[in-house]
């Protein structure tokens, strides 16, 4: 497992800030589609899972949040729930640049959730993350509802370090189902 640096000293991400969070949710919302995100209080109540963590890429002085990465750090990944740039800064190689930068700062498997590509935005997603060294596992998977009222989504893994065999697959699943989406039913 790597060491953990504060991200001051080896990255251009930082830790969000808690009066940052507002303007966060405000970019997953225009982001995602509703199922795949949780409402506001519940997406806020997760800032005190010790695994989770919001990282920002912002202005060089720290003010504007251009960008940010959602993630969770496993023993033996890191899974991206959520990576998104505020629309105002798309197009510009942020998201490359925070991938980038998550590779450097947990040096492990990182895996990320995809909608399955069928529509052209989902062809164009999967082949940025492919550009980024992600690689796709095209075995079934679906993630469970993000909160009362809401649907479940069938998706796609993404990982880098090579496309993961069905075990592997299992695995992360898994970990993500108990950890992450909290469904038991497994």
């Amino acid at each position: 497992m790597k060491p953990y640096y504060p991200l001051e000293t080896v990255s251009r991400l930082r830790e969000m800030q808690i009066e940052e969070f507002d303007k966060v949710f405000s970019i997953t919302e225009e982001a995602f589609p509703i199922d795949e995100y949780r409402p506001y209080e519940k997406q806020k109540a997760l800032l005190s899972n010790p695994v989770y963590r919001v990282l920002v890429m912002s202005d060089r002085d720290g003010g504007e949040i251009k960008a940010f990465a959602a993630v969770y750090v496993f023993a033996d990944f890191l899974f991206v729930e959520h990576l998104a740039t505020d629309a105002r800064y798309r197009n510009l190689g942020l998201g490359s640049a925070v991938l980038t930068e998550l590779k450097k700062l947990y040096e492990r498997r990182i895996c990320l959730e995809v909608e399955r590509p069928e529509t052209y935005i989902a062809q164009r997603r999967i082949g940025f993350y492919k550009r980024n060294g992600f690689y796709l596992n095209s075995y079934d998977y679906v993630q469970p509802p993000m909160a009362e009222g809401r649907k479940e989504v069938s998706l796609f893994i993404m990982t880098t370090g090579g496309a993961v065999g069905k075990d592997e697959f299992e695995g992360i699943r898994d970990t993500l189902y108990r950890e992450v989406y909290r469904f038991r039913n497994l």
